[in-house]
Order: structure tokens, then C-alpha cells, then sequence
């Protein structure tokens, strides 16, 4: 089963636009010059778009430095009319990550990046979940795919996808199997869900996966120009119960759901 994301995304879009829409702006910063970057923020501001959401776009210069990055990341967040903020990532060489990130206040953190929001999510006690957790969590309920029990391989152990998975994934499943790129992937043979999220192209071969596996790709990059995910989808995937191909995949259902945290961030705003 190939899972249509963008159908998912359309749905769940479809839900916030009965809903009362935020009368608050969600900030999207773009630090230094990435055109991918930028290009993510664009995909970003055209679904606020379509939903009416006031999405405004800051490009910020790299050469601020930490602190002045920091600050005028503040100053954009804590605006009293700002409902939401994320900094696009990943960010210039040498800056600092998080110092950076920390200055989104946890109650306007879409993204759930922050060290504050984070460590609510890791004790279950932030009011929203990192976009890629509910993004799983919605493809899961799709196909019927049932936690309990089963054993989970996570392959990157990157700051956005493989680090709140695992976290996510605790407590919820039966194993959780955690490698990364020169890691001995056989042990992906005993996952019955494989979630990616390494960022290199056609990393991990279908006959990595055992039979009656799923797999939700949240990895990009290119081979030859053509987009690609980490999941090389040009061998055979018929052994696969379901797959999300890339682009067209997770990747709209994850802009959706950030789209879904401004909206529980702001209730009735």
C-alpha cells in the first residue's frame, strides 16, 4: 500500500478550515540564504494561505551571530500578536542550534524544538507533539497499524525525526531497534515498523525489511536531481504492507500537522 500523503494532508487541512481560525500569526524564520530552505518556508506559507492563516516570513542574516540571532528570533516570537514561531532548519555553520531555538517561548513552539517544549513532550506534559510524532501517529491509525507489542527499527538518530521518535516510540512498543548510517542494518529484518529519517538517499534496500513491514520515510535528498527518500523504492516494495513514497509521502501530512499545533496553540483566538 503506497500512502497518498498528500490526500492525508488534504483531510486534515480540511478539518482546521472548519475550525475557528487563529487571529494570531505564525512567524517562519529563515536564517542566512538556504534556497531549500527557503523553498520549505514557501511550501509552509502557501498552505497558510489556503487556509486564510496569516504566515509571515522573516529572513534573518547569519552573520548576526548567536546573540543576535537569538534576540531578534525573541523579538519576532514574543510579539503579542504572534500565535506560533519556528526557525527553518538546518541552520548556518557555526551557529548554535539550540541556543537559538530557545528563545521561542514553549506556548508558541509549533515545532516542538525548544529545550523547554521538549522536555515537556519527553514527560507527556506538552499540549502539542513534535509534528513527525503526529504525523506517524496519523498514518498508523490510517492503516490499522496497531503499536502493541511490535518491534520498531528507527534508522537516523538526527535532532528532527529520529530523537522525538524514539522518545515517542517509549513505553508504546514491544522493541525499539535504533541505527544510523554505517550501522549493520540487519537488524531491520526483525522490525515490523521501519521509520526513516537518516536524510541519505536510497540508504536502506527493501530486502533490508522483512516481509509485512511498513515504513514511513520522513528522509530527502536527491539522486540525479530527482528527489528521493531514504527508502530506495526503485527495487521491488511489493513485500512491504505499506510505504510513504518521497516526496508526496509524510512530508505534506508533517506540514499539515504543524499547521494542527498552531490551531491547538490558539483556541478560540
Amino acid at each position: 500500500m503506497i500512502i497518498e500523503g498528500k490526500k492525508i494532508a488534504e483531510e486534515i487541512l480540511g478539518g482546521l478550515k472548519k475550525e475557528v481560525k487563529p487571529q494570531r500569526f505564525l512567524a517562519g524564520i529563515l536564517i542566512g540564504d538556504d534556497p531549500a530552505s527557503l523553498s520549505f518556508l514557501e511550501q509552509k506559507k502557501r498552505v497558510a494561505e489556503e487556509l486564510g492563516v496569516d504566515f509571515r516570513i522573516y529572513k534573518l542574516a547569519a552573520d548576526l551571530g548567536n546573540d543576535g540571532l537569538r534576540e531578534e528570533v525573541r523579538k519576532i516570537a514574543e510579539h503579542k500578536t504572534c500565535g506560533g514561531a519556528l526557525v527553518e532548519l538546518p541552520l548556518p555553520d557555526p551557529l548554535n542550534r539550540h541556543y537559538i531555538l530557545n528563545a521561542i517561548p514553549r506556548e508558541k513552539d509549533v515545532d516542538v524544538l525548544s529545550e523547554r517544549a521538549l522536555g515537556a513532550f519527553y514527560v507527556n506534559r506538552n499540549p502539542v507533539l513534535p509534528p513527525v510524532a503526529e504525523t506517524t501517529l496519523e498514518i498508523l491509525k490510517r492503516v490499522g497499524f496497531e503499536l502493541k507489542g511490535k518491534n520498531v527499527g528507527v534508522v537516523g538518530t538526527g535532532f528532527l525525526i529520529g530523537r522525538p521518535i524514539v522518545a515517542w516510540f517509549m513505553n508504546r512498543v514491544g522493541e525499539i531497534y535504533v541505527v544510523h548510517r554505517g550501522s549493520d542494518f540487519s537488524i531491520l529484518k526483525k522490525a515490523d515498523l521501519v521509520i526513516l529519517g537518516a536524510g541519505e538517499p536510497a540508504l536502506i534496500k527493501p530486502s533490508f525489511l522483512k516481509d509485512g513491514a511498513g515504513v514511513i520515510d520522513f528522509g530527502y535528498g536527491k539522486i540525479d536531481g530527482k528527489v528521493t527518500g531514504d527508502l530506495d523504492a526503485s527495487e521491488s516494495v511489493s513485500h512491504l504492507a505499506f510505504y510513504t513514497p518521497v516526496p508526496g509521502g509524510a512530508g505534506p501530512i508533517l506540514i499539515a500537522k504543524l499547521f494542527e499545533n498552531f490551531y491547538k496553540l490558539n483556541p478560540q483566538s
